[in-house]
């Protein structure tokens, strides 16, 4: 099985979305998307949650911004059918892409609902090849519009190795206390055997946020920034340019 394909099987996007909560500070980070977008002082009026998943990314721009029309894109459709069911009240506002933007024909697909103020995404484009990751970042480039934004929450490469056994230990012990809290009986080694032994861990393709912000300003973006960063997590981006 081609590695990025563990995200189309129900069970495992169940088991992703029932433990996001383990992801550190992830309500902090999702604010700091929202504050950059906010800081266009204007609404925003179209965008592309790209590899959306259950469409948290979109639902937050929504609830900020109740008239903004977007596209909600994933090649997963059990993860398309989760952001479907969260979303159907602004169904009206929405158009649910099924597609694999590790095809450049995604962009053509996407054309035709641009140019779009913002573009954003949450723990996916780090599993394309890195060769792909920058071509993507040109794409997304080309779809926005003048001043639009494009923001990534993403999972990074270390440079330390300390950073990636702090970043597994809090997960491990998040998910051991979860599950005391709900008096289950695994025990913290049970718990950290299933992390580290993740079946969509190999999907991972993991590089440092230096490497992709250079890329960034090399395209053309401007006030590109990791904005925030926690271990192997980031929130970081750029405007294009006027």
């Amino acid at each position: 099985m081609v590695t990025d394909e563990v995200w189309k099987q129900s069970d495992i996007v169940n088991r992703y979305l029932s433990s996001r909560v383990a992801i550190p500070l992830v309500q902090e980070q999702i604010g700091i998307m929202m504050s950059i977008l906010k800081s266009r002082q204007q609404p925003v009026r179209n965008f592309i949650d790209l590899g959306c998943g259950d469409g948290i990314l979109g639902a937050t721009i929504l609830g900020e911004y109740p008239s903004a029309r977007g596209v909600l894109a994933d090649f997963s459709e059990p993860m398309l059918a989760q952001a479907r069911e969260q979303l159907k009240g602004f169904s009206g506002q929405l158009v649910f892409e099924n597609l694999d933007y590790g095809d450049k024909a995604w962009v053509n697909r996407m054309q035709a609902y641009g140019p779009f103020d913002a573009i954003v995404s949450s723990y996916s484009i780090h599993h394309q090849p890195d060769v792909r990751k920058r071509e993507v970042y040109q794409e997304i480039y080309s779809l926005l519009e003048p001043g639009g934004w494009f923001i990534n929450i993403e999972h990074i490469a270390a440079s330390a190795q300390l950073v990636t056994d702090l970043f597994d230990n809090h997960i491990i012990d998040h998910w051991y206390e979860q599950e005391k809290a709900k008096g289950g009986t695994k025990t913290r080694e049970e718990i950290a055997d299933t992390f580290m032994n993740r079946p969509d861990k190999d999907a991972n393709i993991l590089l440092s946020v230096d490497t992709q912000c250079d890329w960034l300003r090399e395209i053309g973006y401007e006030e590109v920034d990791c904005y925030f960063r926690v271990y192997e997590l980031a929130v970081f981006g750029g405007r294009k340019s006027n």
